[in-house]
């Protein structure tokens, strides 16, 4: 047990829950309440959110506009105050290039599309085939014999995304083994407007790697009734998909040092690469700049924490996650206390997950929730390991939490075009901007 947990845990069991809660309350109180209406009245977070969007968009990693967008953020943050780190990673580097799906039969079309990510392309040339539409990795594996030298669509209805996203990842390896030329995937989310939504996948080392893609949720159902009446639907598809070389990107981060344990850090912060789809102002320059805009707001109202409060933009969450590894790689020896992520889109915050399930860390994160949180409803506290940049971290024993939000429309749009900041509410940014503040102070200060 560390230190800091120790010392939680010593609060919790000599004041007792209620007045532990009771007793947080109070001491931060104040703070909170400065937080709150300097919030309330922001207009700087969703404006600068919406000019980096518009104007760096489509941010895969090893693209230019990822780093292009880097330099802005670095150029902005300075012209703030902040000293900028940098820290290099060197990032995948995968591309798209040109692509195109058509049906010629039962009708001609052009249909919505987009390739994986990660996959292969079609080696410069069309590749045409006959469609076996299948509903499940069972059904595909009872209907193997049908598969081979054509291309499987997998018309698998969303659920739950760590359910339905597995027919994303696997999808073309899974179809590769009883033979088939290509596979598509009908695109992972609950809504569509003939909207393809792209994504990571990857390949078994022990079948042949075929291109893979996504098509709309429509159009795997129009080629299920097709084949359900008898019909053949026959495809061509185009991909120019590969793998460059490696790439140098970058992590980015500010800090306001601690006053009296500086050593020790409270870290928060999001992705700033995303897809080469829309502008990924959900997923997740949203999330990193409500992180920015809590420390900016820190440094304006003049408090200073106890304990070092850090943001950090890690690249690469997207397609490998190097970012975040990097990160834990090179602080290694300092003493993280927290680590608090925002990568589920910045809609009203309902609270936070917490990778502690009944300790001190989780009753002193119930006891924000409940207590300073409530002016905007961000009381609910469940069990989860935090996101996914953090992870490294969590895997080396560090505390984390993840801001949780009202949600439903995020699978609407993620990985899609329709990844702009227009989806998003400047009230409910701000309200996410003191959510993560409240968080981070809090624990950096205890």
């Amino acid at each position: 047990m560390t230190l800091f947990r120790l010392f939680l845990t010593l609060i919790v069991s000599c004041v007792g829950l209620s007045a532990a809660g009771d007793e947080l309350s109070k001491r931060f109180s104040r703070d909170a309440e400065r937080m709150l209406a300097w919030t309330k009245d922001d207009k700087g977070c969703y404006s600068l959110l919406a000019d980096f969007c518009d104007h760096y968009p489509k941010r895969l990693s090893g693209s230019e506009n990822l780093e292009r967008g880097l330099d802005w953020l670095i150029g902005k943050m300075s012209a703030e105050g902040w000293k900028v780190k940098t820290q290099p990673v060197m990032v995948p580097n995968w591309r798209r290039g040109n692509e195109l799906l058509t049906m010629s039969k039962p009708i001609g079309r052009s249909l919505p599309f987009c390739g994986l990510g990660g996959s292969i392309g079609t080696d410069g040339k069309p590749l045409t085939g006959s469609v076996l539409v299948v509903k499940s990795f069972d059904d595909l594996k009872a209907r193997q014999a049908e598969a081979k030298g054509r291309i499987v669509v997998f018309n698998v209805p969303f659920t739950t995304y760590g359910e339905t996203v597995q027919y994303r990842v696997r999808g073309a390896s899974e179809a590769s083994k009883y033979g088939a030329i290509a596979s598509l995937v009908r695109s992972v989310g609950p809504y569509g407007i003939q909207t393809p939504h792209t994504g990571g996948m990857g390949y078994q080392n022990d079948v042949p790697k075929i291109p893979h893609g996504a098509i709309s949720m429509e159009d795997a159902m129009m080629m299920q009734r097709c084949q359900d009446r008898g019909e053949t639907v026959e495809l061509t598809l185009s991909m120019e998909a590969k793998w460059l070389p490696d790439a140098m990107s970058r992590n980015v981060i500010i800090e306001i040092p601690g006053s009296e344990l500086p050593n020790e850090v409270v870290v928060m912060g999001g992705h700033i690469d995303s897809w080469d789809l829309g502008t990924g102002a959900m997923d997740d320059a949203g999330g990193c700049f409500v992180a920015w805009r809590a420390l900016t707001m820190m440094k304006t109202l003049g408090l200073r924490p106890k304990r070092t409060i850090r943001v950090c933009f890690w690249t690469n969450e997207e397609n490998g996650l190097r970012g975040g590894e990097e990160y834990a790689k090179q602080t290694v020896a300092e003493k993280h206390v927290m680590a608090i992520e925002s990568d589920a889109g910045v809609f009203a915050p309902t609270g936070f997950t917490c990778s502690d399930s009944n300790g001190a860390v989780r009753a002193t994160a119930e006891d924000i929730a409940n207590g300073l949180l409530s002016k905007v409803h961000a009381t609910t506290i469940t069990t989860g390991s935090g996101g996914a940049d953090t992870s490294p971290l969590h895997r080396m024993g560090v505390p984390t939490m993840e801001l949780t939000v009202q949600g439903e429309r995020y699978f609407w749009y993620h990985h899609t075009e329709g990844d702009t900041v227009d989806k998003l509410k400047e009230h409910e940014v701000n309200d996410c901007v003191y959510a993560m503040a409240v968080v981070a102070w809090t624990f950096a200060n205890l």
